[in-house]
């Protein structure tokens, strides 16, 4: 270091010392600063960056064994000398406890101070060197600790990708069954995977396996898993359906002793159960991990998601579609009108949904319950139904029935419980005044208080067999009138921000 950037500081009570030490190395070509008292020396350091510190110990209002554990808290590189004319061992321990670097007898020879100074500064440059090179060591493990995490966070991101790939090119049911077995020992590096169909009495009914090619596992697992396992496996997933890890499933008695590692998670379809995967490893060293049963439930999840969007062209729900089709012609039959009518409305209601953020899952159930939303006026004679002109107080009564008549109709099929709830409710009004339940607010389903706008909207904006339709401002007017009393204000609100758009008129 070059000794006319060097700053040293001395701290002492004897002004002559001071003075002397002062001339000596500012001659040599140092900087110096000098106190008489430790606390004028911290000073001192809070406003100047000093290299070495020499202090006596003895000194008035703060000595010299305070100032150095003042200055080792302050910054532990800073290095001190204590300088004293009076040595003894309790000092020198002590000074060496507050992290002293040396310790001079006084009178202190100045060449020898500067020789010590020398060498402390040689040493202190060495030091911080290290911790430099420390430092620069950390940084780079921390790097290679961070590269490697990301490494693995791709990786995770391209196993998730292949999963949502593989299940978008499945069209059919088994497929996508058979698809999360094969993911199951591809992905996973399970030797065994199996998944069942959950039935009502709490049994499991095998759909699909998959294996490791050319690899042994046991006999009771040939062909299904063991009777008493399946009990096992519901009772693992418990009252909530949720995934379960057995890492060490060694000492499972179902199991035998032949399975050293198991999860199972469940495959869920609108929060209800509907089949069970299984995925076994026989043998150690392997084992599986929390990543492993995470990739099982995104496997399981997207799986019930492939499940509801090709359902339409299942047989598992073909009695569903037959009946849905019935209803569909025979209310074109009767009136091309309400075709007309029920898929605008759904369209209509659909952008409504969308401009409040509703979910994909409720996009879907209200363009079902859009679609057949007046489905009911198939329990409507015709001589009321298509009456061209004002409608009697009997007839009008009549008319009312037709959500309660449609919500049964669809609650009968056994899946569209929710979308039956708001065919059921979206003739309530706002104010508690609509029918069929009198429900008032939010009391009222979000997405039947969506639909009302909709339906309202599409009623008075398209012919009816006793008038023409009014002109879209004048609907708009209306609805807002309405809007606290009839509608849902929030509804409405988003109605009007789609208001501006193409609204649907015809198909």
């Amino acid at each position: 270091m070059d000794k006319n950037n060097v700053k040293i500081l001395v701290v002492d009570d004897e002004d002559g010392i001071l003075d002397v030490t002062e001339g000596f190395f500012e001659r040599k070509g140092y900087h110096v600063f000098t106190a008489e008292n430790g606390e004028k020396a911290l000073d001192i350091i809070s406003r100047k960056k000093i290299d070495c510190v020499f202090t006596d110990i003895n000194m008035p209002v703060m000595d010299g064994l305070e100032l150095a554990e003042q200055i080792r808290q302050i910054d532990t590189t800073l290095p001190v000398v204590v300088m004293t004319g009076y040595p003894s061992l309790e000092n020198t321990i002590q000074t060496l406890k507050n992290g002293v670097v040396d310790y001079l007898i006084k009178p202190v020879n100045l060449e020898q101070m500067e020789l010590t100074l020398r060498r402390i500064l040689r040493e202190r440059e060495l030091f911080v060197e290290n911790l430099i090179l420390k430092e620069e060591v950390e940084r780079r493990d921390r790097l290679h600790q961070l590269n490697n995490e990301l490494v693995k966070k791709v990786e995770e991101v391209n196993t998730l990708n292949r999963i949502m790939e593989d299940f978008a090119a499945i069209d059919s049911s088994y497929g996508i069954f058979n698809k999360v077995v094969r993911l199951g020992v591809e992905e996973l590096k399970a030797d065994l995977v199996f998944f069942h169909v959950y039935s009502e009495k709490n049994s499991l009914v095998l759909v699909d396996k998959a294996n490791v090619q050319n690899k042994k596992y046991p006999a009771p697992y040939s062909t299904d898993i063991p009777e008493q396992e399946k009990a096992f496996i519901i009772e693992s997933l418990g009252s909530d359906y949720t995934p379960c890890l057995i890492a060490d499933a060694s000492g499972i008695p179902s199991m035998k002793g032949q399975v050293h590692s198991f999860m199972v998670a469940p495959l869920k379809i609108r929060d209800k159960i509907f089949g069970v995967v299984s995925a076994y490893i026989f043998q150690e060293p392997q084992f599986f991990e929390g990543h492993d049963l995470y990739y099982l439930s995104f496997i399981t999840q997207k799986a019930a998601s492939s499940i509801e969007n090709i359902a339409l062209y299942e047989n598992i729900y073909e009695n569903l579609f037959f009946t849905l089709f019935a209803f569909v012609t025979a209310l074109e039959v009767r009136d091309l009108y309400t075709r007309k009518h029920s898929s605008r409305v759904a369209r209509l209601a659909q952008m409504i949904a969308e401009e409040m953020g509703c979910t994909e899952e409720e996009l879907d159930m209200i363009n079902v319950a859009g679609s057949l939303h007046d489905i009911g006026k198939i329990g409507i004679r015709d001589d009321i139904l298509l009456k061209p002109g004002r409608l009697t107080k009997d007839e009008y009564e009549k008319i009312k029935e037709h959500p309660a008549i449609g919500a049964d109709i669809i609650s009968k099929l056994g899946l569209w419980d929710r979308e039956a709830k708001i065919i059921r409710h979206h003739h309530e009004r706002f104010d508690g005044t609509g029918y069929p339940d009198g429900l008032k607010g939010k009391q009222i389903p979000k997405l039947a208080r969506i639909l009302s706008v909709a339906d309202c909207y599409d009623a008075m904006a398209s012919d009816r067999a006793y008038r023409k339709k009014m002109e879209k401002q004048v609907v708009l007017d209306i609805i807002i009138e309405n809007s606290g009393t009839q509608f849902d204000p929030e509804v409405v609100d988003a109605f009007l921000q789609v208001a501006g758009q193409s609204l649907p008129d015809d198909f």
